[in-house]
């Protein structure tokens, strides 16, 4: 199928099976996979879960590094990298017989992540195709977006009928037979993108200053909060709110659903405006989502996956489309890796903290969730005045 696309289409088809492929088996993995791995080697839960927090705080201080590679060189041979590194991390997590050599398989995951993951797959298409980009972060966005609505059934599957280990291996295969090769047959060679610090044409606008950088950061880290708390907790949260576990199942595997949806109505309807427009509509539907499950329970339960979901889609695209716009394509890599570092510090956090905040609160913790993401749409609000500048610039 991916011969008779064109080039572009090709590349964004290519990307987007490998981010289904990425996402899937780290993020998704510890949702379904962290108690029985606990139960197995006879660990407690938050052992495994202070693991997964470890390797994000590792993703986070590569991040930096990983995204300037990819503006000197191009994003295809780090993108190969990731499926040996991300496979060599889930066959040590198939072998692992402790919680050390478990560590280990969550710290290679780690460090695959921020060769693997968007952040990584959108500095690959702003070298290949500059300010011309969203269309084609959208159309990765698309395909990757059932990440977990593929994975979550998958791996749930696969453990019941053949255990953790087998699933975490099974993972490792996809990367080295499916993910290399998508990689290194499918994608161009692309090219380098202008350093971080090169000299914009004398006629350019100035872009915004560091307020603006690390304002976006900081929404970026509330955003990633939420989006890791639920990633690990979703079903939990969902029970907490009075579904059966089955129930809770069915309506959290429908958050692929409602990203690409989201998605879907990002590229109808709102491509033509400033990517400032869908980061307010994604930062409002969490706490949204947040209060209604939490004063309603489990009748809203598929509501609530619909509503945080949407977010989280529409944000998956303003991570890529929104700096862009800000700041142009100039060391795009090495400035997402900047953004995105202390996101993954509030990812690290996030399993462990909401966990705990679930044990105690219940249904409640989602006060919390939402509170964090309320703030994050406040900061958006914030960015109003120097988006708007930069939408002529862009």
């Amino acid at each position: 199928m991916a011969e008779a696309l064109p080039p572009r289409g090709r590349t964004v088809v290519a990307v987007g099976f490998g981010q289904l492929l990425a996402w899937g088996s780290s993020y998704y993995l510890l949702a379904i996979l962290a108690r029985p791995m606990a139960s197995a080697l006879g660990l407690n839960p938050v052992v495994v879960y202070a693991e997964f927090s470890a390797a994000l705080l590792l993703a986070a201080a590569l991040g930096p590094a990983v995204g300037g590679l990819i503006d000197r060189h191009g994003g295809r041979r780090v993108l190969l990298a990731s499926n040996v590194v991300f496979a060599a991390g889930l066959g040590t997590l198939a072998a692992a017989q402790g919680a050390v050599s478990l560590a280990l398989g969550w710290l290679l995951i780690g460090a695959a992540m921020p060769m693997g993951l968007y952040d990584a797959a959108f500095s690959t298409l702003v070298g290949l195709y500059r300010a011309e980009a969203r269309r084609s972060i959208v159309g990765v966005t698309l395909i990757a977006g059932f990440a977990s609505s593929v994975s979550w059934p998958l791996t749930a599957a696969l453990n019941a009928h053949f255990g953790w280990r087998t699933a975490c291996f099974a993972w490792a295969l996809l990367h080295l037979a499916v993910g290399a090769s998508i990689h290194r047959f499918l994608l161009p060679a692309g090219r380098p993108a202008a350093p971080l610090h090169a000299a914009p044409p004398a006629d350019a606008p100035a872009p915004p200053g560091n307020a603006t950088l690390w304002l976006l950061a900081g929404v970026f880290t509330c955003n990633g909060f939420v989006f890791a708390a639920m990633a690990a907790h979703l079903p939990r949260v969902l029970q907490a709110a009075g579904c059966t576990p089955v129930a809770a199942v069915a309506a959290a595997s429908l958050l692929g659903v409602s990203q690409v949806a989201a998605r879907l109505a990002d590229g109808a309807l709102l491509s033509r405006l400033h990517p400032l427009v869908s980061a307010r509509l994604s930062m409002a539907m969490h706490p949204l989502g947040a209060a209604l499950l939490g004063s309603l329970g489990a009748p809203l339960a598929t509501l609530f996956t619909a509503l945080h979901g949407a977010g989280v889609g529409l944000m998956t695209i303003v991570k890529g489309t929104l700096p862009l716009a800000l700041f142009g394509a100039a060391g795009f890599g090495r400035r997402s890796g900047l953004l995105e570092a202390p996101s993954r510090v509030a990812q690290a956090l996030a399993p462990i903290a909401f966990g705990a905040a679930l044990d105690h609160l219940g249904a409640r913790a989602l006060w919390i969730s939402g509170g964090i993401a309320a703030a994050g749409w406040i900061g958006v609000l914030l960015l109003r005045a120097d988006a708007t500048r930069s939408a002529g610039a862009a």
